[in-house]
């Protein structure tokens, strides 16, 4: 009789279980049962092995295998497991020495003829092997990058299985013929989900992307969008077609700053299970940007998917923008699906099969036309939208969802002057860039020491009572709040607004001023508040 264990990792959402995969040899009628609550990827990794073990040179035991995964009461799924269960069973058979393998996490799916083949999600799974006390792991060599981004954590890239065998028996390990240039490496199509798109959801460098200073005019929405990007607020902008909502949108990316290293780790482990990282690129350094189309179900933009759910949009944001152009087109259920992301930072998912966890902090921006025709607030545009179906249509933006919105901004139609540029050409992306990591770096030393990073995840408790306005500063809001026109919670947004404001202005805390431009940017009535793209500066 022969046993041997070794350890591999099994993924629920982005979040991972240390699974121990035990092989036992029995004298009996040869044969290979596979139990755990494997789906029907894992089970079918017994013909996989089988055939990987022997076309590697190693000979199949002829006796009764079982080999089992534990905890048995959680669900396993995928390929990844084969380089497990390959190296249990070599073990139990004596092939390997089973000491060696103890410790050993292993993740990778086996070809037929032994290559070690990458799969989605190896940033999580190492993170939680390291997170259970195990310091070494054995990847395919195409992930070996993404894997080496765990601090701590010693990482062996393989290509076969011949040579893990060798490495583990110290023995010449031979060599494996790499790709030739120029052809495309087969061995990444595991990394890839079939139709979602290469690099869905991530952004360029931002010398690469769109320059804000291509905007012509609309100094309230460019000053909207550098209070955006500095507090992390979400954004309505709302307006005629040709207005440049979508144009300002694409631009935000560009000027928020660069991720930090924890926020990176987050966001690669999202993308890697979701089979979006880019070859070659192992960790996500720029904030993503996610812009589905109107048509989307509730499913992709919050996570969906036979069995355990995968990220949807809200997740492929997180840290980054989920855009949703032409926002009153997208379906009720799908739109009020984002307000506990929008509350919680994280959103839940039930199905039958489990229940997931999955990181969407991210800054919604919103564009909307004011009527189906989009003509409503022009004057003389011969809008022919009744009454009654203008409010139907601004309707489907709901109540609750929209005071989750801290600032709402009115995009006007670009004057002759400022498209012909007689108004002179707008601050570029850098300029701007330059500003939000200030103002971030300003929020970031007043939150050192608190669960928060930035000012739109401070409580409103926090706002009233820790984190106070010049005296008198209030009295505007004050007044809003008689009038109906702020809710509770759209006081603690007002709040926070008004400190990101004091902090692109260099205030030490917000003044009668800052009140006065968060009330603004919240309401859309002007509060006589300072205007011109430099109003910061």
């Amino acid at each position: 009789m022969g046993f041997a264990r070794t350890c591999s990792v099994a993924l629920v959402g982005v979040e991972g279980v240390v699974v121990e995969v035990q092989a036992d040899l029995e004298p009996g009628v040869a044969a290979f049962t596979l139990v755990g609550l494997p789906d029907k990827s894992l089970s079918e990794s017994r013909d996989r092995v089988r055939a990987a073990v022997v076309n590697s040179g190693a000979e199949w035991p002829q006796k009764k295998l079982t080999v089992g995964l534990s905890p048995a009461s959680v669900p396993k799924g995928g390929s990844g497991f084969d380089l497990a269960v390959a190296a249990a069973v070599l073990g139990a058979a004596e092939r390997i020495d089973p000491r060696a393998i103890a410790d050993l996490v292993l993740i990778g799916e086996l070809g037929l003829d032994g290559r070690v083949r990458p799969v989605r999600g190896i940033l999580p799974a190492v993170l939680a092997a390291a997170d259970a006390g195990y310091r070494q792991v054995v990847v395919p060599e195409q992930t070996a990058g993404e894997a080496a981004l765990v601090p701590g954590v010693s990482v062996l890239g393989v290509r076969s299985l011949r040579q893990l065998i060798a490495v583990l028996g110290d023995e010449p390990v031979p060599e494996e013929e790499p790709t030739e240039p120029g052809r495309p490496d087969a061995m990444l199509a595991g990394l890839l989900v079939p139709g979602a798109g290469l690099g869905t959801g991530l952004t360029s460098d931002p010398a690469e992307g769109p320059d804000l200073a291509d905007v012509a005019g609309q100094h309230r929405a460019r000053r909207a969008l550098e209070v955006a990007a500095a507090g992390s607020h979400h954004l309505l902008l709302s307006g005629p077609p040709g207005a440049g909502k979508t144009m300002l949108a694409e631009r935000l990316p560009g000027i928020l700053p660069p991720l930090t290293r924890q926020e990176s780790l987050e966001v690669t482990a999202v993308h890697s299970v979701a089979g979006l990282l880019p070859p070659g690129e192992p960790l996500v350094r720029r904030a993503p940007y996610c812009a589905p189309h109107h048509s989307a179900t509730m499913q992709s933009l919050v996570g969906g998917g036979n069995g355990l759910p995968r990220p949807g949009a809200v997740s492929l944001a997180h840290r980054g923008i989920l855009f949703l152009d032409e926002a009153p087109e997208f379906s009720g259920k799908a739109l009020d699906a984002l307000r506990q992301p929008l509350e919680s930072g994280h959103v839940v998912i039930a199905r039958a099969a489990g229940v997931v966890r999955l990181p969407a902090r991210f800054l919604l921006a919103l564009a909307a036309n004011p009527c189906p025709c989009g003509r409503h607030t022009l004057h003389g545009a011969g809008c022919e939208c009744p009454a009654a179906l203008v409010r139907r249509y601004q309707a489907r933006l709901s109540g609750p969802l929209l005071d989750r919105v801290d600032l709402r901004v009115e995009v006007e139609p670009v004057t002759r002057a400022d498209l012909l540029g007689r108004g002179g050409r707008g601050e570029t992306t850098e300029a701007v860039a330059h500003r939000v990591r200030e103002a971030r770096a300003r929020a970031a030393a007043r939150l050192d020491g608190t669960p928060w990073s930035v000012n739109s995840e401070i409580p409103g408790h926090e706002l009233r009572t820790r984190y106070l306005a010049a005296p008198g500063a209030l009295a505007l809001a004050e007044r809003d709040i008689e009038r109906g026109l702020l809710t509770a919670r759209g006081l603690d947004r007002v709040l926070r607004v008004a400190w990101t404001v004091a902090d692109l202005a260099g205030h030490d805390r917000p003044d009668n001023e800052d009140i006065a431009l968060a009330l603004e940017l919240r309401t859309s009535i002007a509060r006589g508040a300072p205007a011109g793209a430099g109003a910061f500066s």
